[in-house]
């Protein structure tokens, strides 16, 4: 579902003389239906740096990364919206949301972008709000108000709120307790169990152990500086 080749990245630094950093060289994984892979090593080894790509927020140097039968590093912004829309979901440590927008509206909005109505939609959401304990007394406020374990929460419940082919999960089970941490899991395996294609970077060792099924290093990837 997932496959990555000869996939390379480097940064350019305008501000220090145009300086090129190699951030990664040759990055090769893939991830079958049903399976979910472990992104590992060092801080600043390029684990963020890699889901950011497999997303197509940062653009490849060179290489390929196919989502199904898509290649992103080809792909035109049009399809990686659609592509965002319909088949990758991405649960990022940080809730990004429009302001003022109820909770609510927040997880149902991908399953009105993929044109399910009004009343299902919301339905969903607030099954999956219940499922994460929010409580139904903020589910009509902004999350910006929230902790930050809820809007974690809230931001789970947005990236499983539809069933995607492939996820991309960001440090998910971070700020949060054990009883919500053990939901999340559950949630994770619930996924796999219909076949989704799973990519995530867990600082959680255990949650590491439980769900995933193979890491990769990424540190192996690692590139070098660049005059």
């Amino acid at each position: 579902m997932i496959r990555i080749e000869n996939l390379c990245k480097s940064f350019t630094l305008h501000n220090q003389g145009s300086a090129v950093i190699q951030v990664m060289t040759g990055a090769d994984l893939s991830v079958a239906q049903g399976e979910c892979v472990a992104l590992t090593g060092v801080s600043g080894a390029g684990k963020s740096t890699l889901m950011r790509m497999i997303y197509g927020n940062y653009v490849a140097a060179s290489g390929h990364i196919f989502i199904g039968d898509m290649d992103v590093t080809r792909a035109l912004p049009r399809d990686i919206i659609r592509l965002r829309r319909e088949t990758l979901g991405y649960v990022s440590q940080f809730l990004r949301v429009v302001p003022r927008v109820p909770t609510v509206d927040v997880v149902a909005e991908p399953l009105r972008a993929i044109g399910q109505d009004s009343e299902t939609a919301r339905h969903r959401a607030e099954e999956r709000l219940a499922r994460l304990n929010i409580p139904e007394r903020l589910w009509s406020l902004s999350p910006t108000t929230f902790s930050g374990g809820e809007q974690q929460r809230v931001n789970i419940a947005r990236g499983f709120v539809h069933d995607y082919p492939a996820l991309l999960l960001d440090e998910p089970t971070a700020s949060l307790d054990a009883v919500n941490r053990e939901i999340v899991l559950d949630l994770i395996e619930g996924a796999k169990a219909r076949g989704a294609a799973i990519i995530g970077i867990f600082h959680d060792e255990a949650a590491r152990a439980r769900v995933c099924d193979r890491e990769i290093d990424v540190s192996r990837f690692a590139g070098v500086q660049a005059a």
